[in-house]
């Protein structure tokens, strides 16, 4: 089995840890591409990303364009004499010019099963849309967002407790796993690629902190989902009083409820916060981790020994005043709304 020359071109942790696979396989890293340097933590210094940080603890050549649409760059990246070019969450959209300059041209660890969440950010949005099912999918690139012919895929499933870190990290390593097989084959000799059906394609927008807060009037398994999805970022979060409470794990409450105006909170357990929530507050979110400003993430029993006059049954979430209802909120009007 021949052994490839391969440029890689990542930048967060879930790119480092196909180049952290790669380092160990039989192929050569010739060079590594990376995002330019970013402000990060408090005083914004500029930070190098991890991709960068582990090619440099090999002593990597390490290439940071702030485009590779340019000429240079393209000559640039030609004079590697690579056999292919890697990309995982790079994060620089590749012009034809750059995907027909690697021998064997250009390959994508997509964190997907393709074409279910091509886009930015398809291991929350597959959690948030309650998929029972993600994997990765190894892909040949072409000009298109995430539309090129599959190599492989592998999947793993979501489970009512699978958040957007837990999903992050599993792919992160079965994605590394199934990358370096992908290069052993086509060290090996051709490797047919079919392509992606044209039914079943979604797209997973970029998330914002904007859409983190939650909406009391959705349903409780939407909601539920969203809170997996978002933590550990950018983390659901809803009002209490002038605070943000930030939820970080929830499920569905199975069963017909009392109506209660949505984001009333119900006689909790000794583990849980009941949350009323949907059009008609008949559904019931229950919140078993969470975390209030300038403390740390725990579990709904040491928040409610902690700050149990706060959350105290009747108080109104996602509302920005700490009140209690005027009436008990199994008597609220059916379809009331903050």
């Amino acid at each position: 089995m021949s052994r490839l020359r391969v440029v890689f071109a990542g930048t967060p942790e879930f790119a480092a840890s196909s180049l952290a696979a790669l380092l160990e396989s039989q192929h050569e890293v010739v060079a590594v591409y990376t995002q330019p340097d970013r402000p990060a933590g408090r005083g914004r210094k500029l930070t190098p990303s991890p991709v960068k940080q582990l090619a440099l603890t090999h002593d990597l050549p390490v290439y940071q364009p702030q485009t590779l649409k340019a000429p240079a760059a393209q000559a640039e990246l030609a004079a590697l004499n690579a056999d292919i070019l890697v990309v995982v969450a790079y994060g620089l959209l590749l012009p034809q010019a750059v995907l027909d300059i690697p021998r064997l041209g250009c390959i994508n660890v997509h964190a997907s099963l393709l074409p279910r969440w091509r886009g930015a950010a398809p291991i929350q949005r597959a959690i948030e849309a309650g998929d029972s099912v993600s994997g990765v999918t190894i892909m040949q690139m072409d000009a298109g967002l995430d539309t090129g012919a599959m190599l492989t895929d592998v999947r793993t499933p979501i489970t009512p407790r699978t958040t957007g870190g837990d999903l992050h990290d599993r792919l992160a390593i079965q994605g590394a796993n199934a990358l370096v097989s992908v290069l052993d084959d086509l060290a090996a000799g051709p490797v047919e690629a079919k392509p992606q059906p044209e039914q079943g394609v979604t797209y997973a927008a970029k998330l914002s902190k904007a859409e983190a807060e939650l909406d009391f009037a959705q349903p409780a398994p939407r909601l539920a989902s969203k809170i997996r999805a978002f933590n550990p970022w950018p983390v659901a979060w809803c009002a209490l009083g002038d605070d943000r409470l930030r939820l970080l794990m929830a499920s569905a409450e199975e069963g017909e409820h009392p109506p209660s105006a949505p984001g009333t909170l119900l006689e909790h357990g000794d583990d849980h916060l009941r949350i009323a929530c949907g059009t008609d507050g008949r559904d019931v979110l229950c919140v078993t981790s969470a975390q209030l400003p300038g403390g740390k993430a725990m579990a709904v029993r040491d928040l409610l020994n902690a700050h149990h006059a706060r959350l105290a049954p009747g108080t109104r979430l996602g509302a920005h005043l700490d009140t209690r209802l005027d009436k008990p909120a199994a008597q609220a009007s059916e379809g009331e709304t903050p």
